[in-house]
């Protein structure tokens, strides 16, 4: 059940925008160097760890509700909503940080690399253990760590929050009741519960981001890397493009993440609905 969403919704939400457009200048090389390719390099990895990410996400999410739920029908407050968002961007992050590694580095290389390139996803990862380890494989899990966590929290949190409101505020003009909510919710509130959730969570956690993709950057031709560590990123990143490096490549990332979160929501609470539907009759 879990898994449906992220199946179904991935496979529309990384044709929306091409995945090269997360990070900005490179992939304007990319267009210039390798054509209209170069936009959607790094394609493979990015449906694959969309996927397996929302797949898990909610299957760990609904698991930590169930089991800080006393009751069915028991409704959660907040901070357990919070807990269990933040559970789930953990286990999340760990389970996928290898796929986002090769996908922000597919994206990142250029012809103008002195380095060998990578020749998609299998290639990349062969490499990257060959060269630099396996640990190589967890570069960037600490932002990436703050990111899943904090990012996850704050949307299902506030995802949940504006629910209950939209909710409270139809039962009042309805006869239903407030907690057969799928009833009373539609799909287009669905989508704009999905996509102001998305766009608070984005500006709220967005630099997390930044940080994760440039420490994931391939070392150069003698193996040193562009940043040591998450503080080096902080440090250089203030130093030389003030607290906006820390938001570039925001606006391509709203374009396709906020229009894909209405899609997730969209096609999870219908998949809900039409499984309890099938329940009840049974």
């Amino acid at each position: 059940m879990e898994w449906t969403g992220g199946i179904i919704l991935e496979l529309s939400r990384d044709l929306l925008v091409p995945t090269g457009l997360h990070y900005k200048l490179p992939h304007l090389k990319n267009l210039v160097l390798k054509g209209l390719r170069g936009l959607y390099a790094g394609f493979y990895p990015a449906v694959l760890g969309s996927t397996v990410s929302w797949g898990l996400y909610f299957f760990f999410y609904d698991r930590a509700k169930q089991r800080h739920s006393k009751s069915k029908e028991e409704k959660l407050s907040p901070g357990l909503h919070l807990a269990s968002a933040a559970e789930a961007g953990a286990l999340v992050c760990l389970c996928t940080n290898p796929i986002w590694l090769v996908k922000t580095r597919l994206q990142l290389q250029t012809p103008l690399h002195q380095t060998q390139p990578y020749f998609g996803l299998y290639d990349a990862l062969r490499t990257i253990i060959r060269e630099e380890g396996w640990s190589a494989l967890y570069k960037g899990i600490v932002p990436g760590l703050f990111l899943q966590v904090s990012h996850g929290a704050i949307q299902f949190t506030a995802y949940e929050e504006l629910r209950k409101v939209i909710v409270d505020f139809k039962s009042k003009d309805s006869k239903t009741n407030s907690q057969f909510d799928d009833k009373l919710l539609k799909s287009v509130d669905f989508a704009v519960l999905g996509a102001s959730s998305k766009i608070a969570a984005i500006l709220l956690t967005y630099p997390f981001q930044v940080i994760r993709a440039r420490l994931q950057q391939r070392p150069n031709s003698e193996g040193i890397p562009r940043y040591m560590d998450s503080w080096h990123v902080l440090k250089e990143t203030l130093r030389f493009e003030g607290v906006k490096g820390f938001y570039k490549g925001i606006t391509p990332n709203l374009l396709k993440n906020v229009p894909a979160a209405s899609i997730t929501f969209i096609v999870y609470e219908n998949v809900l609905k039409l499984l309890k539907m099938t329940r009840r009759k049974e």
